[in-house]
């Protein structure tokens, strides 16, 4: 979360993490375009109104639809787990503009890291927690 001047124009920084998904985010102000890893945001999101819908949600929650155009790089996951990292970089990105933002973001949850994550395997197991069949005799 960084804020920074290049050429007169402010660019705020936010990162945001779920499951195996890191989406790095930057807000500039412009007209409400939406970049992943240089392609449109709809396309990338395969058009699904859902992920679109999740990823603006705490510019919406502010009314500042159209105020911001939102760089992202996005890696790992899947497209659920990286329109939720997507959603809590813009919201940690929105604080650093105006910290009054914070209470708005937080009342909605935008704030709040979903720290669900894939349980390990353990030996002796199948999978996390799927043991092999038992039989008596």
């Amino acid at each position: 979360m960084t804020n920074t001047e290049d050429n007169n124009k402010a660019m705020y920084a936010g990162t945001g993490r779920r499951k195996s998904s890191i989406a790095r985010v930057r807000l500039v102000p412009g007209s409400g375009k939406l970049v992943i890893n240089g392609l449109p945001g709809e396309s990338y999101l395969q058009f699904s109104p859902n992920y679109i819908r999740i990823t603006y949600g705490p510019l919406h929650t502010l009314g500042l639809d159209n105020e911001y155009d939102i760089l992202v790089n996005a890696q790992g996951g899947g497209l659920t787990g990286q329109a939720d990292a997507i959603r809590l970089g813009v919201a940690r990105a929105l604080c650093c503009i105006n910290p009054d933002n914070r209470t708005a973001l937080k009342a909605e949850g935008h704030l709040t890291r979903d720290a669900r994550v894939k349980e390990r395997r353990k030996y002796g197991l199948r999978k996390a927690r799927k043991a092999p069949q038992f039989s008596k005799r």
